[in-house]
Protein backbone atom coordinates (compact mmCIF):
# COMPACT_ATOMS: atom_id res chain seq x y z
CA UNK A 1 0.00 0.00 0.00
CA UNK A 2 2.83 2.01 0.74
CA UNK A 3 4.59 1.88 -2.71
CA UNK A 4 1.26 2.64 -4.54
CA UNK A 5 1.26 5.79 -2.12
CA UNK A 6 4.39 6.54 -3.58
CA UNK A 7 3.72 6.51 -7.07
CA UNK A 8 0.68 8.34 -6.82
CA UNK A 9 3.14 11.06 -5.44
CA UNK A 10 5.21 11.08 -8.53
CA UNK A 11 2.95 11.47 -10.78
CA UNK A 12 2.57 14.86 -12.29
CA UNK A 13 0.71 17.75 -10.51
CA UNK A 14 -1.90 18.64 -13.90
CA UNK A 15 -2.31 14.61 -14.10
CA UNK A 16 -3.32 14.39 -10.31
CA UNK A 17 -5.75 17.26 -10.57
CA UNK A 18 -7.36 15.72 -13.69
CA UNK A 19 -8.21 12.02 -12.12
CA UNK A 20 -9.77 14.37 -9.16
CA UNK A 21 -11.77 16.70 -11.32
CA UNK A 22 -12.54 13.54 -14.03
CA UNK A 23 -14.17 11.96 -10.67
CA UNK A 24 -16.29 14.88 -9.77
CA UNK A 25 -18.14 15.17 -13.09
CA UNK A 26 -20.03 12.53 -12.47
CA UNK A 27 -23.08 12.72 -15.26
CA UNK A 28 -21.89 15.74 -16.90
CA UNK A 29 -20.27 15.31 -21.03
CA UNK A 30 -17.25 16.33 -20.80
CA UNK A 31 -18.10 18.82 -23.95
CA UNK A 32 -19.82 20.93 -20.93
CA UNK A 33 -17.57 19.80 -18.01
CA UNK A 34 -14.42 21.44 -19.77
CA UNK A 35 -16.47 24.63 -19.06
CA UNK A 36 -16.39 24.61 -15.87
CA UNK A 37 -13.35 23.09 -15.04
CA UNK A 38 -11.52 25.71 -17.26
CA UNK A 39 -12.96 28.49 -16.13
CA UNK A 40 -12.42 28.15 -12.86
CA UNK A 41 -8.51 27.78 -13.40
CA UNK A 42 -8.65 30.79 -15.63
CA UNK A 43 -10.64 32.32 -12.89
CA UNK A 44 -7.59 31.19 -10.13
CA UNK A 45 -5.10 32.80 -12.41
CA UNK A 46 -6.21 36.21 -13.11
CA UNK A 47 -6.97 36.26 -9.14
CA UNK A 48 -3.18 35.52 -8.64
CA UNK A 49 -2.19 38.13 -11.22
CA UNK A 50 -4.29 40.79 -9.52
CA UNK A 51 -3.16 39.39 -5.40
CA UNK A 52 0.28 39.81 -6.85
CA UNK A 53 -0.15 43.15 -8.22
CA UNK A 54 -2.67 44.35 -5.74
CA UNK A 55 -0.03 43.36 -2.68
CA UNK A 56 2.50 46.28 -4.26
CA UNK A 57 0.18 48.62 -4.81
CA UNK A 58 -0.63 48.65 -1.04
CA UNK A 59 2.87 47.76 0.04
CA UNK A 60 3.30 51.59 -1.78
CA UNK A 61 6.90 51.42 -2.11
CA UNK A 62 9.20 53.14 -5.07
CA UNK A 63 7.20 53.38 -7.88
CA UNK A 64 4.14 52.07 -6.26
CA UNK A 65 3.98 55.33 -3.80
CA UNK A 66 0.49 56.59 -2.84
CA UNK A 67 -0.94 54.30 -5.33
CA UNK A 68 -4.71 52.99 -4.70
CA UNK A 69 -4.90 49.39 -5.01
CA UNK A 70 -8.50 49.38 -5.74
CA UNK A 71 -7.79 52.03 -8.66
CA UNK A 72 -8.35 50.13 -12.07
CA UNK A 73 -5.74 51.90 -14.06
CA UNK A 74 -3.04 50.63 -11.37
CA UNK A 75 -4.25 47.31 -13.37
CA UNK A 76 -4.74 48.01 -16.90
CA UNK A 77 -0.78 49.76 -16.82
CA UNK A 78 0.55 46.64 -15.95
CA UNK A 79 -1.84 44.14 -18.24
CA UNK A 80 -3.59 42.89 -15.30
CA UNK A 81 -6.96 41.92 -15.50
CA UNK A 82 -8.89 43.42 -12.79
CA UNK A 83 -10.91 41.50 -10.63
CA UNK A 84 -13.61 43.59 -8.22
CA UNK A 85 -13.80 41.98 -4.67
CA UNK A 86 -16.64 39.63 -5.24
CA UNK A 87 -14.79 37.77 -7.57
CA UNK A 88 -11.67 36.79 -6.06
CA UNK A 89 -10.57 33.71 -5.41
CA UNK A 90 -10.50 34.09 -1.46
CA UNK A 91 -13.81 35.21 -1.72
CA UNK A 92 -15.16 32.40 -3.67
CA UNK A 93 -13.19 30.30 -1.82
CA UNK A 94 -14.45 30.99 1.33
CA UNK A 95 -18.33 30.84 0.02
CA UNK A 96 -17.26 27.39 -1.87
CA UNK A 97 -19.85 25.26 0.68
CA UNK A 98 -22.55 27.53 0.26
CA UNK A 99 -25.28 26.28 -1.86
CA UNK A 100 -25.53 28.92 -3.75
CA UNK A 101 -21.91 28.58 -4.85
CA UNK A 102 -23.31 28.39 -8.15
CA UNK A 103 -24.95 31.42 -8.45
CA UNK A 104 -22.24 33.14 -6.78
CA UNK A 105 -19.51 31.92 -9.74
CA UNK A 106 -21.71 33.03 -12.17
CA UNK A 107 -21.73 36.39 -10.52
CA UNK A 108 -18.28 36.52 -10.50
CA UNK A 109 -17.83 35.91 -14.01
CA UNK A 110 -20.10 38.83 -14.72
CA UNK A 111 -18.33 40.94 -12.78
CA UNK A 112 -14.77 40.46 -13.99
CA UNK A 113 -16.27 40.87 -17.58
CA UNK A 114 -17.82 44.39 -16.82
CA UNK A 115 -14.10 45.47 -15.41
CA UNK A 116 -12.28 44.14 -18.16
CA UNK A 117 -13.65 44.88 -21.43
CA UNK A 118 -11.18 42.32 -23.18
CA UNK A 119 -13.04 39.38 -21.63
CA UNK A 120 -16.42 40.50 -22.72
CA UNK A 121 -18.69 37.75 -23.56
CA UNK A 122 -15.71 35.11 -23.07
CA UNK A 123 -16.41 33.92 -19.61
CA UNK A 124 -18.24 31.06 -19.25
CA UNK A 125 -21.68 31.46 -16.85
CA UNK A 126 -22.82 27.77 -16.34
CA UNK A 127 -22.29 27.20 -12.36
CA UNK A 128 -25.70 27.73 -11.49
CA UNK A 129 -27.05 24.75 -13.65
CA UNK A 130 -28.89 22.25 -12.02
CA UNK A 131 -26.83 18.84 -13.00
CA UNK A 132 -23.65 20.63 -11.47
CA UNK A 133 -24.67 20.22 -7.67
CA UNK A 134 -23.37 22.37 -4.78
CA UNK A 135 -21.25 20.71 -3.60
CA UNK A 136 -19.14 18.94 -6.23
CA UNK A 137 -18.56 22.46 -7.23
CA UNK A 138 -17.28 23.47 -3.95
CA UNK A 139 -15.24 20.57 -4.04
CA UNK A 140 -13.53 21.53 -7.45
CA UNK A 141 -12.81 25.08 -6.15
CA UNK A 142 -11.02 23.26 -3.41
CA UNK A 143 -9.14 21.22 -5.86
CA UNK A 144 -8.30 24.54 -8.14
CA UNK A 145 -7.28 26.40 -5.00
CA UNK A 146 -4.29 23.37 -4.29
CA UNK A 147 -2.74 24.12 -7.55
CA UNK A 148 0.97 25.53 -7.05
CA UNK A 149 1.13 25.64 -3.14
CA UNK A 150 4.04 24.17 -3.65
CA UNK A 151 5.12 27.02 -6.17
CA UNK A 152 6.42 30.62 -5.63
CA UNK A 153 3.84 32.38 -6.25
CA UNK A 154 5.22 34.23 -9.63
CA UNK A 155 5.39 30.90 -10.81
CA UNK A 156 1.82 29.71 -10.06
CA UNK A 157 0.35 31.52 -13.28
CA UNK A 158 3.02 29.31 -15.44
CA UNK A 159 1.84 26.19 -13.25
CA UNK A 160 -1.66 27.16 -14.15
CA UNK A 161 -1.01 27.68 -17.56
CA UNK A 162 0.37 24.18 -17.70
CA UNK A 163 -2.52 22.68 -15.90
CA UNK A 164 -5.10 24.47 -18.16
CA UNK A 165 -3.23 23.53 -21.49
CA UNK A 166 -2.94 19.51 -20.14
CA UNK A 167 -6.78 19.56 -19.25
CA UNK A 168 -7.83 20.98 -22.84
CA UNK A 169 -5.45 18.44 -24.54
CA UNK A 170 -7.34 15.55 -21.90
CA UNK A 171 -10.98 16.97 -22.57
CA UNK A 172 -10.48 16.52 -25.77
CA UNK A 173 -9.73 12.91 -25.61
CA UNK A 174 -12.65 12.59 -23.57
CA UNK A 175 -14.84 13.85 -26.03
CA UNK A 176 -13.63 12.46 -29.02
CA UNK A 177 -14.46 13.35 -32.14
CA UNK A 178 -15.94 16.42 -31.07
CA UNK A 179 -13.35 17.23 -28.92
CA UNK A 180 -10.89 17.58 -31.79
CA UNK A 181 -12.51 20.39 -33.80
CA UNK A 182 -11.30 22.54 -30.86
CA UNK A 183 -7.53 21.09 -30.12
CA UNK A 184 -4.90 19.78 -32.26
CA UNK A 185 -3.16 17.14 -30.59
CA UNK A 186 0.27 19.28 -28.61
CA UNK A 187 2.84 17.09 -30.17
CA UNK A 188 1.30 17.82 -34.16
CA UNK A 189 1.74 21.66 -33.05
CA UNK A 190 4.69 21.18 -31.63
CA UNK A 191 6.41 19.66 -34.85
CA UNK A 192 4.65 22.62 -36.42
CA UNK A 193 6.08 25.25 -34.70
CA UNK A 194 9.94 23.15 -34.32
CA UNK A 195 10.13 22.96 -37.97
CA UNK A 196 9.27 26.67 -39.03
CA UNK A 197 10.98 28.51 -35.93
CA UNK A 198 8.52 31.32 -35.53
CA UNK A 199 11.40 33.68 -33.60
CA UNK A 200 10.27 36.87 -34.43
CA UNK A 201 7.25 38.54 -36.54
CA UNK A 202 3.37 38.21 -37.50
CA UNK A 203 2.32 35.07 -36.59
CA UNK A 204 -1.45 34.22 -38.34
CA UNK A 205 -3.52 31.28 -37.55
CA UNK A 206 -7.17 31.83 -39.62
CA UNK A 207 -8.69 28.75 -37.85
CA UNK A 208 -7.11 28.65 -34.62
CA UNK A 209 -9.50 26.81 -32.30
CA UNK A 210 -8.54 27.03 -28.62
CA UNK A 211 -5.01 28.96 -29.76
CA UNK A 212 -2.28 26.45 -29.30
CA UNK A 213 -0.55 27.23 -32.12
CA UNK A 214 -0.16 30.50 -30.55
CA UNK A 215 0.85 29.43 -27.08
CA UNK A 216 3.38 27.06 -28.84
CA UNK A 217 5.25 29.48 -30.99
CA UNK A 218 5.40 31.47 -27.84
CA UNK A 219 6.87 28.91 -25.42
CA UNK A 220 9.17 27.90 -28.56
CA UNK A 221 10.41 32.07 -28.45
CA UNK A 222 10.70 31.58 -24.68
CA UNK A 223 12.85 28.49 -24.73
CA UNK A 224 15.21 29.01 -27.80
CA UNK A 225 16.30 32.34 -25.39
CA UNK A 226 14.42 35.08 -27.32
CA UNK A 227 12.04 37.44 -26.72
CA UNK A 228 8.54 36.75 -26.52
CA UNK A 229 7.19 40.56 -27.79
CA UNK A 230 9.19 39.85 -31.08
CA UNK A 231 6.25 37.84 -32.18
CA UNK A 232 2.78 39.32 -32.71
CA UNK A 233 -0.08 36.70 -33.16
CA UNK A 234 -3.34 37.17 -35.18
CA UNK A 235 -6.18 34.52 -35.29
CA UNK A 236 -9.35 33.95 -36.35
CA UNK A 237 -12.34 31.48 -35.25
CA UNK A 238 -15.56 31.09 -36.25
CA UNK A 239 -17.22 28.99 -33.36
CA UNK A 240 -17.96 31.11 -30.31
CA UNK A 241 -17.59 28.77 -27.73
CA UNK A 242 -13.85 27.41 -28.67
CA UNK A 243 -12.92 31.22 -29.12
CA UNK A 244 -13.76 31.63 -25.60
CA UNK A 245 -11.72 28.72 -25.09
CA UNK A 246 -8.65 30.86 -27.11
CA UNK A 247 -8.92 33.79 -25.56
CA UNK A 248 -8.82 31.93 -21.89
CA UNK A 249 -5.86 30.00 -23.05
CA UNK A 250 -4.12 32.97 -24.21
CA UNK A 251 -4.54 35.10 -21.13
CA UNK A 252 -3.21 32.95 -19.15
CA UNK A 253 -0.57 32.95 -20.46
CA UNK A 254 -0.28 36.39 -20.75
CA UNK A 255 -0.19 36.65 -24.84
CA UNK A 256 -2.00 39.68 -26.31
CA UNK A 257 -4.92 37.82 -27.68
CA UNK A 258 -6.54 41.26 -29.21
CA UNK A 259 -6.47 40.30 -32.34
CA UNK A 260 -8.06 36.83 -32.53
CA UNK A 261 -11.09 37.92 -33.66
CA UNK A 262 -15.13 35.94 -33.70
CA UNK A 263 -17.14 35.68 -36.32
CA UNK A 264 -19.59 33.35 -37.08
CA UNK A 265 -19.27 33.39 -41.03
CA UNK A 266 -15.68 32.22 -40.80
CA UNK A 267 -12.40 32.94 -42.51
CA UNK A 268 -13.55 32.62 -46.48
CA UNK A 269 -16.74 34.55 -46.55
CA UNK A 270 -15.78 37.49 -43.81
CA UNK A 271 -11.92 37.32 -43.49
CA UNK A 272 -11.32 38.90 -40.04
CA UNK A 273 -7.55 40.12 -41.43
CA UNK A 274 -7.90 41.20 -45.32
CA UNK A 275 -4.98 43.53 -44.82
CA UNK A 276 -2.33 41.33 -43.24
CA UNK A 277 0.80 39.46 -44.64
CA UNK A 278 1.80 37.17 -42.10
CA UNK A 279 5.44 35.78 -41.52
CA UNK A 280 4.06 33.05 -40.15
CA UNK A 281 1.15 30.67 -40.50
CA UNK A 282 0.75 27.87 -38.60
CA UNK A 283 -3.08 26.15 -38.90
CA UNK A 284 -4.64 23.06 -38.64
CA UNK A 285 -8.04 23.79 -40.87
CA UNK A 286 -11.08 21.05 -40.88
CA UNK A 287 -10.58 18.74 -43.09
CA UNK A 288 -12.53 18.14 -46.65
CA UNK A 289 -15.09 20.71 -45.69
CA UNK A 290 -17.88 21.10 -48.56
CA UNK A 291 -20.29 23.28 -46.95
CA UNK A 292 -17.60 26.51 -47.04
CA UNK A 293 -19.88 28.53 -49.56
CA UNK A 294 -17.34 27.78 -52.29
CA UNK A 295 -19.71 28.56 -54.63
CA UNK A 296 -20.60 32.34 -53.53
CA UNK A 297 -16.59 32.80 -53.87
CA UNK A 298 -16.25 31.83 -57.17
CA UNK A 299 -13.79 35.01 -58.91
CA UNK A 300 -12.50 35.57 -55.57
CA UNK A 301 -8.89 37.35 -55.52
CA UNK A 302 -7.16 34.43 -53.19
CA UNK A 303 -7.47 31.89 -56.01
CA UNK A 304 -4.33 33.03 -57.65
CA UNK A 305 -3.92 28.92 -58.35
CA UNK A 306 -7.32 28.15 -59.58
CA UNK A 307 -10.73 28.19 -57.97
CA UNK A 308 -11.15 25.82 -55.88
CA UNK A 309 -14.27 23.22 -56.01
CA UNK A 310 -17.07 24.51 -54.30
CA UNK A 311 -17.73 20.94 -52.41
CA UNK A 312 -14.16 20.58 -50.84
CA UNK A 313 -12.35 23.34 -49.14
CA UNK A 314 -8.79 21.64 -48.96
CA UNK A 315 -7.23 23.78 -52.07
CA UNK A 316 -9.04 27.01 -50.53
CA UNK A 317 -7.51 26.64 -47.48
CA UNK A 318 -3.83 26.59 -49.26
CA UNK A 319 -4.72 29.31 -50.89
CA UNK A 320 -6.17 31.58 -48.46
CA UNK A 321 -2.62 30.85 -46.33
CA UNK A 322 -0.51 31.87 -49.15
CA UNK A 323 -2.89 34.63 -49.85
CA UNK A 324 -1.81 35.98 -46.46
CA UNK A 325 2.03 35.16 -46.95
CA UNK A 326 4.43 38.34 -46.68
CA UNK A 327 7.20 38.16 -49.19
CA UNK A 328 9.05 36.42 -47.45
CA UNK A 329 6.88 34.59 -45.56
CA UNK A 330 6.49 31.07 -44.36
CA UNK A 331 3.54 28.48 -43.75
CA UNK A 332 3.29 25.13 -41.96
CA UNK A 333 -0.08 23.81 -42.25
CA UNK A 334 -2.23 20.07 -41.34
CA UNK A 335 -4.08 18.95 -44.27
CA UNK A 336 -6.18 15.70 -45.66
CA UNK A 337 -3.79 13.88 -47.33
CA UNK A 338 -6.17 13.28 -50.03
CA UNK A 339 -4.73 16.61 -51.05
CA UNK A 340 -1.40 15.16 -52.44
CA UNK A 341 -2.97 12.90 -55.09
CA UNK A 342 -6.49 14.27 -55.80
CA UNK A 343 -7.52 15.34 -59.11
CA UNK A 344 -10.96 15.76 -58.96
CA UNK A 345 -12.72 19.10 -59.39
CA UNK A 346 -9.55 21.30 -60.84
CA UNK A 347 -7.19 20.28 -57.55
CA UNK A 348 -4.82 18.75 -59.41
CA UNK A 349 -4.40 21.51 -61.56
CA UNK A 350 -4.66 23.93 -58.63
CA UNK A 351 -1.68 21.49 -57.04
CA UNK A 352 0.82 21.60 -60.13
CA UNK A 353 -0.13 25.55 -60.23
CA UNK A 354 1.15 25.37 -56.63
CA UNK A 355 4.29 24.05 -57.79
CA UNK A 356 5.16 24.84 -61.06
CA UNK A 357 3.46 28.90 -61.11
CA UNK A 358 3.88 29.13 -57.64
CA UNK A 359 6.76 27.45 -56.70
CA UNK A 360 5.63 27.30 -52.86
CA UNK A 361 5.45 24.04 -51.88
CA UNK A 362 9.04 23.50 -49.40
CA UNK A 363 8.76 19.89 -48.00
CA UNK A 364 5.54 18.09 -47.30
CA UNK A 365 5.31 15.30 -44.14
CA UNK A 366 3.29 12.15 -44.09
CA UNK A 367 2.29 11.49 -40.58
CA UNK A 368 0.94 8.25 -38.92
CA UNK A 369 -2.41 7.89 -38.65
CA UNK A 370 -4.23 7.82 -35.30
CA UNK A 371 -2.94 11.17 -34.13
CA UNK A 372 -6.08 13.44 -34.48
CA UNK A 373 -9.22 12.80 -31.93
CA UNK A 374 -11.72 13.88 -34.71
CA UNK A 375 -10.93 11.71 -37.96
CA UNK A 376 -9.00 8.84 -39.02
CA UNK A 377 -8.67 10.44 -42.42
CA UNK A 378 -4.64 10.31 -42.92
CA UNK A 379 -3.41 13.62 -42.62
CA UNK A 380 0.17 15.42 -43.88
CA UNK A 381 2.07 18.64 -42.98
CA UNK A 382 2.65 21.09 -45.62
CA UNK A 383 5.36 23.52 -45.64
CA UNK A 384 5.13 26.25 -47.93
CA UNK A 385 7.10 29.38 -48.72
CA UNK A 386 6.90 32.75 -50.51
CA UNK A 387 10.46 33.14 -51.17
CA UNK A 388 12.49 29.74 -51.42
CA UNK A 389 15.03 31.27 -53.03
CA UNK A 390 15.70 33.94 -49.99
CA UNK A 391 18.83 34.83 -48.57
CA UNK A 392 18.14 33.34 -45.07
CA UNK A 393 18.04 29.75 -46.04
CA UNK A 394 19.94 28.23 -49.05
CA UNK A 395 17.97 27.88 -52.55
CA UNK A 396 15.71 25.30 -52.72
CA UNK A 397 13.59 26.33 -55.46
CA UNK A 398 14.70 23.47 -57.93
CA UNK A 399 13.29 20.93 -55.51
CA UNK A 400 10.72 19.45 -52.65
CA UNK A 401 11.70 17.81 -49.45
CA UNK A 402 9.32 14.44 -48.86
CA UNK A 403 9.31 12.98 -44.89
CA UNK A 404 7.75 9.81 -45.20
CA UNK A 405 7.05 9.64 -40.98
CA UNK A 406 3.97 7.06 -40.80
CA UNK A 407 6.46 4.69 -38.67
CA UNK A 408 6.61 6.84 -36.13
CA UNK A 409 4.79 7.80 -33.05
CA UNK A 410 3.43 5.66 -30.32
CA UNK A 411 0.41 4.72 -29.04
CA UNK A 412 -0.91 6.22 -25.66
CA UNK A 413 -4.00 4.51 -25.88
CA UNK A 414 -5.68 1.76 -27.65
CA UNK A 415 -7.43 4.55 -30.38
CA UNK A 416 -4.63 7.35 -29.97
CA UNK A 417 -0.73 7.69 -30.95
CA UNK A 418 1.47 10.82 -30.37
CA UNK A 419 4.83 11.78 -31.84
CA UNK A 420 7.98 12.10 -29.05
CA UNK A 421 10.09 14.75 -28.18
CA UNK A 422 12.75 12.64 -30.41
CA UNK A 423 10.52 11.69 -33.45
CA UNK A 424 9.40 15.78 -33.38
CA UNK A 425 13.39 16.38 -33.26
CA UNK A 426 13.91 13.90 -36.33
CA UNK A 427 11.61 15.18 -38.47
CA UNK A 428 12.60 19.17 -37.46
CA UNK A 429 16.42 18.25 -37.80
CA UNK A 430 16.15 16.36 -41.33
CA UNK A 431 13.87 19.77 -42.56
CA UNK A 432 16.57 22.43 -41.18
CA UNK A 433 19.36 20.28 -42.16
CA UNK A 434 17.91 20.38 -45.78
CA UNK A 435 17.39 23.86 -45.80
CA UNK A 436 19.85 25.95 -44.17
CA UNK A 437 23.20 26.58 -46.31
CA UNK A 438 25.13 24.50 -44.55
CA UNK A 439 22.92 21.62 -43.25
CA UNK A 440 24.14 18.13 -43.11
CA UNK A 441 21.40 16.38 -45.20
CA UNK A 442 21.49 12.98 -46.88
CA UNK A 443 18.36 11.07 -48.64
CA UNK A 444 17.42 7.70 -46.19
CA UNK A 445 16.01 5.37 -48.07
CA UNK A 446 11.98 4.96 -46.49
CA UNK A 447 12.19 8.02 -44.35
CA UNK A 448 13.31 11.42 -46.66
CA UNK A 449 14.24 12.32 -49.94
CA UNK A 450 15.52 15.77 -52.13
CA UNK A 451 13.14 15.58 -55.20
CA UNK A 452 13.60 17.89 -58.47
CA UNK A 453 10.53 19.37 -59.95
CA UNK A 454 11.18 17.94 -63.07
CA UNK A 455 10.85 14.17 -60.85
CA UNK A 456 7.71 15.34 -59.36
CA UNK A 457 6.49 16.64 -62.57
CA UNK A 458 7.04 13.04 -64.23
CA UNK A 459 4.91 11.65 -61.41
CA UNK A 460 2.00 14.09 -62.55
CA UNK A 461 2.12 16.25 -59.83
CA UNK A 462 1.71 13.53 -56.86
CA UNK A 463 2.98 14.31 -53.63
CA UNK A 464 2.78 11.32 -51.31
CA UNK A 465 5.82 10.64 -50.12
CA UNK A 466 6.12 7.05 -49.95
CA UNK A 467 6.40 7.63 -54.08
CA UNK A 468 9.92 9.30 -53.19
CA UNK A 469 11.36 8.16 -50.35
CA UNK A 470 11.14 4.45 -51.75
CA UNK A 471 11.31 1.18 -49.15
CA UNK A 472 14.29 1.40 -46.32
CA UNK A 473 17.47 -0.57 -47.06
CA UNK A 474 16.66 -3.39 -44.90
CA UNK A 475 13.41 -3.82 -46.60
CA UNK A 476 14.06 -3.99 -49.55
CA UNK A 477 13.07 -7.30 -49.69
CA UNK A 478 9.96 -7.24 -47.85
CA UNK A 479 7.78 -9.89 -47.68
CA UNK A 480 4.56 -8.21 -48.64
CA UNK A 481 2.09 -11.54 -47.90
CA UNK A 482 3.60 -11.95 -44.28
CA UNK A 483 3.08 -7.75 -43.71
CA UNK A 484 -0.86 -8.55 -45.03
CA UNK A 485 -0.88 -11.52 -43.12
CA UNK A 486 0.28 -9.29 -40.07
CA UNK A 487 -2.08 -6.50 -40.57
CA UNK A 488 -5.31 -9.02 -40.82
CA UNK A 489 -4.50 -10.54 -37.47
CA UNK A 490 -4.26 -6.89 -35.77
CA UNK A 491 -7.73 -5.53 -37.73
CA UNK A 492 -8.89 -9.08 -36.67
CA UNK A 493 -7.86 -8.49 -33.27
CA UNK A 494 -9.23 -4.91 -33.07
CA UNK A 495 -12.60 -6.41 -33.91
CA UNK A 496 -12.74 -8.30 -31.78
CA UNK A 497 -11.68 -5.46 -28.44
CA UNK A 498 -14.45 -3.57 -30.16
CA UNK A 499 -17.17 -6.28 -30.15
CA UNK A 500 -15.89 -6.47 -26.79
CA UNK A 501 -16.47 -2.61 -25.90
CA UNK A 502 -19.88 -2.06 -27.07
CA UNK A 503 -21.62 -5.39 -25.22
CA UNK A 504 -19.89 -3.88 -22.07
CA UNK A 505 -21.59 -0.69 -23.04
CA UNK A 506 -24.79 -2.32 -24.10
CA UNK A 507 -25.09 -4.48 -20.44
CA UNK A 508 -23.84 -0.68 -18.58
CA UNK A 509 -27.33 0.66 -20.22
CA UNK A 510 -29.40 -1.85 -19.53
CA UNK A 511 -28.30 -1.61 -15.97
CA UNK A 512 -29.07 2.14 -16.10
CA UNK A 513 -32.51 1.23 -17.26
CA UNK A 514 -33.33 -1.32 -14.78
Amino acid sequence: MAKASKETKQEPLQKQLWKAADKLRKNIDAAEYKHVVLGLIFLRYISDAFEAQHAKLQAGEGEYAGADPEDKDEYTAENVFFVPPSARWKFLQSHAKQPTIGKTVDEAMDAIERENASLKGVLPKVYARDNLDPTSLGQLIDLVSNIALQDAKELSADVLGHVFEYFLGEFALAEGKQGGQFYTPRSVVELLVEMLEPYQGRVFDPCCGSGGMFVQSEKFVVEHQGKVNDISIYGQESNQTTWRLAKMNLAIRGIDASKVLWNNEGSFLNDAHKDLKADYIIANPPFNVSDWSGELLRNDGRWQYGTPPAGNANFAWLQHFIYHLSPTGQAGVVLAKGALTSKTSGEGDIRKALIEQGNVIDCIVNLPAKLFLNTQIPAALWFMSRNRKNGKFRNRSNEILFIDARNLGHLINRRTKQLSDEDIKQIANTYHNWRNPNGDYQDIAGFCASVSLERVKELDYVLTPGRYVGLPDDEEDFNFAERFNALKAEFEAQLVEEEKLNKAIAENLARVRL
